[in-house]
């Protein structure tokens, strides 16, 4: 693979000969994946299902992830370890971008200007610093960028939106959330991948050097030089529900604790944090985070003078306050889980689809899809502006 600065000469070139192509409703759109671990191959199963998709080319740098890809699509597509051969091809419209975080900016920008409209799974930026370039590139290059937010898509998520912006919780003073899970994941494993199949060099990228080591290449998110932790993997989730609903950019102050209660000496980020944002207007958010215990789950809590709105992947329920006068009980239940309320995932609403539908149709339309370059950049923002107090302090103040 190519140095950083090689890397950036050559994709320019490749732009220089790119043209832009079109989409009609009645055609086929031609994808290519960049990035093809577990992540894509997940979502890779809900695109199988959207009519007048094809995928035509795949790159990653691990030969095991593009074999396991080729199952699932067969032998009729190109191939490459290096994704700026996979950008050069004229038969590829759009890219669905599921690398480490590291990764994310560099190969969007990349394929917003060679003409591709994108797919980007979140955290879409790895640092603060990184948000202009990728908005410009999305704007200039008159792309679709959809980041992977997917609540965004999630009909119940947008219900919420409804009734928050009509005033019926009153006005919103605070915001929780929590992410919480109790698993063995931490655990180091006895590495089973012939490192000669790994082109570990494409795969640090612009991260320092360092030698090959297969579980930090397998659990990347939690390692500082390719992933930020809870914050940028799980809260980025929620937080951006609540930016997209309050209609609000970035933290104003980020005050943040975290320590390894599992995972000492295997991880780099904490695996049990909180953080408490302050934005414009006085509104609080908090966000709590573990491995070691399950209570609660995934979810969010709007806190409003007259209810409180709680959301969680599978519904909404409304719980007035004691006093008001105003707000009603309401819920709109989509799913069950025999689990708990706030589990990761739920069987309905199918978040992923979904978002790749409206992906799709923004492709199609030339409109904005639901989670564009400008809110993974904010919601981005509050993750890392949470983990710089965790890592600096406990405190870190917004710039501009």
């Amino acid at each position: 693979m190519q140095t950083r600065r090689s890397f950036l000469l050559s994709t320019g070139a490749v732009i220089a000969g790119s043209t832009a192509t079109s989409f009609a409703a009645n055609e086929t759109l031609r994808v290519g994946l960049i990035g093809t671990g577990g992540r894509c191959r997940h979502l890779l199963k809900s695109l199988l299902t959207i009519p007048n998709v094809s995928v035509t080319a795949i790159s990653d740098v691990r030969d095991d992830a593009l074999a396991e890809t080729r199952k699932m699509l067969g032998d009729k597509l190109f191939v490459t370890k290096h994704f700026p051969e996979l950008l050069e091809r004229k038969d590829i419209d759009a890219v669905l971008i599921a690398s480490p975080d590291h990764w994310h900016v560099p190969m969007t920008v990349a394929a917003c200007e060679a003409k591709k409209d994108v797919y980007v799974e979140k955290p879409l930026t790895h640092d603060l610093s990184e948000g202009k370039a990728v908005i410009d590139a999305q704007n200039k290059h008159e792309r679709i960028v959809q980041v992977g937010t997917q609540q965004r898509s999630m009909p119940h998520i947008a219900k919420a939106k409804e009734i928050i912006e009509a005033g019926g919780i009153g006005k919103v003073v605070k915001v929780h959330m929590t992410w919480n899970r109790n698993t063995n994941r931490v655990q180091r494993f006895k590495g089973n991948l012939d490192p000669k199949g790994v082109d570990w060099k494409a795969f640090l990228g612009s991260a320092k050097a360092q030698e090959y080591d297969e579980y930090r290449m397998r659990n990347w998110r939690w390692f500082w030089d390719f992933g930020g932790g809870i914050f940028t993997d799980l809260m980025v989730h929620w937080i951006d529900v609540a930016h997209w609903i309050l209609n609000v950019d970035h933290p104003e102050k980020a005050v943040s604790l975290g320590q390894h209660t599992v995972s000492e000496g295997v991880w780099e980020t904490p695996d049990t944090v909180q953080t408490i944002l302050t934005y414009k207007g006085g509104i609080q958010m908090h966000f709590e985070g573990t491995f070691a215990n399950a209570r609660e789950g995934a979810h969010i809590v709007f806190m409003g003078s007259e209810a409180n709105l709680y959301i969680d992947r599978g519904a909404y329920v409304i719980t007035p306050e004691l006093k008001s006068t105003k707000a009603k009980p309401e819920e709109l239940i989509l799913s069950t889980n025999p689990k708990h309320r706030g589990a990761d995932f739920y069987d309905k609403p199918d978040g992923e689809l979904l978002h790749l539908q409206n992906w799709l149709e923004s492709i199609k339309t030339r409109k904005k899809p639901s989670a564009p370059a400008e809110g993974g950049v904010g919601s981005a923002s509050a993750a890392h502006l949470a983990n710089g107090a965790m890592r600096n302090g406990g405190v870190a103040v917004w710039k501009e």
